[in-house]
């Protein structure tokens, strides 16, 4: 979809908190800014129109009581083999 400004952890926890919304499920470091990414590039203006309903999509999603720990990582994963998106691993790493 649309190109989304790339926020850092600090912001996302920062909203996440604002709302009340605590995350019980995550593994990752990067789990809640993907997520958040995510939502900005595909459904802000849509299914999800402020940031509290992001905050709360954001929980959904990663505490999806069917997924696992590694869901968005796992999505991160299929998305950039799909685009043919090469990862840089020694930057990220």
């Amino acid at each position: 979809g649309k190109k989304v400004q790339i926020v850092d952890k600090k912001k996302v926890d920062e909203m996440l908190k604002t709302y009340g919304v605590e995350l019980k499920n995550t593994e990752g470091y990067y789990d809640p800014i993907y997520v958040y990414c995510m939502v900005r590039a595909d459904y802000y203006g849509s299914s999800i129109t402020d940031d509290i309903r992001a905050a709360m999509y954001i929980r959904d999603y990663l505490d999806d009581p069917d997924g696992s720990g590694t869901k968005a990582f796992d999505h991160f994963m299929v998305d950039c083999i799909a685009k043919g998106v090469d990862i840089p691993w020694g930057d990220i790493i």
